[in-house]
């Protein structure tokens, strides 16, 4: 047990610093940790036969610590409540409105591609940050770990057009700005958000984390019926 996580937890952490590393000397997509870390690490996965059960297991620890580092964003959020309780209102409406628009388009590209049940409960929450996704796809039938893959694919795309999108639509209110990260693009789009400026990470943290909690609770009442 010990040695499974000290293999698969420390394989990780080494592809995600070697592809960081590589992507701050080539800033390009496909260089990014996200992509060619995941793509190395699937590949060692392939090539020595080691199913998820197995690499989940051994990474258990890393899977642990993506809780804390979305209760992290508590301290930014805290420092800026005055904007937020300014804001609430803005805020709750892009929440509602941004999740029930990536639901709907996930359900129907799932059955556009004639998905099964499992892999279609696995894409549905995938507008929200990781833990949350894991959480609410085991409750609708669902694969977390797919859940998880899915919502990276989706941070990450959203992360790399937010900048272009906004010059596009004319988007320059620090709030639109981080709003639209947090919703369309949840922890890889709110790192994104605090590197254009403190104010559009706050914002794209609370709005990272309502989604979360309120997404959590309609899995529940869902669950529940």
């Amino acid at each position: 047990m010990i040695f499974n996580i000290a293999i698969w937890s420390g394989l990780t952490i080494a592809l995600y610093a070697f592809s960081r590393a590589l992507h701050l000397r080539r800033p390009v997509w496909w260089t990014h940790p996200q992509v060619l870390g995941f793509a190395l690490l699937m590949a060692i996965l392939i090539a020595t036969h080691t199913n998820f059960a197995a690499y989940r297991q051994g990474s258990a620890p890393l899977i642990w610590l993506l809780g804390p580092a979305v209760v992290a964003f508590a301290v930014p959020i805290y420092d800026q409540r005055a904007l937020i309780v300014r804001h609430w209102r803005v805020l709750l409406i892009a929440v509602a409105t941004g999740s029930t628009i990536s639901a709907l388009i996930s359900w129907e590209l799932a059955r556009a591609l004639m998905l099964s049940p499992a892999l279609r409960a696995s894409l549905m929450p995938r507008s929200v940050s990781a833990p949350f996704a894991m959480i609410i796809a085991a409750r609708i039938g669902g694969v977390p770990g797919l859940a998880a893959t899915f919502t990276a694919i989706t941070g990450l795309l959203g992360a790399t057009i937010a900048a272009p999108l906004a010059r596009v639509l004319g988007i320059h209110s620090k709030f639109a700005r981080g709003t639209m990260l947090g919703m369309g693009a949840h922890g890889t789009g709110t790192a994104r958000a605090f590197l254009w400026g403190p104010e559009e990470g706050t914002i794209a943290a609370t709005t990272m984390v309502l989604a979360g909690l309120s997404n959590v609770l309609v899995a529940v009442i869902w669950q529940s019926l």
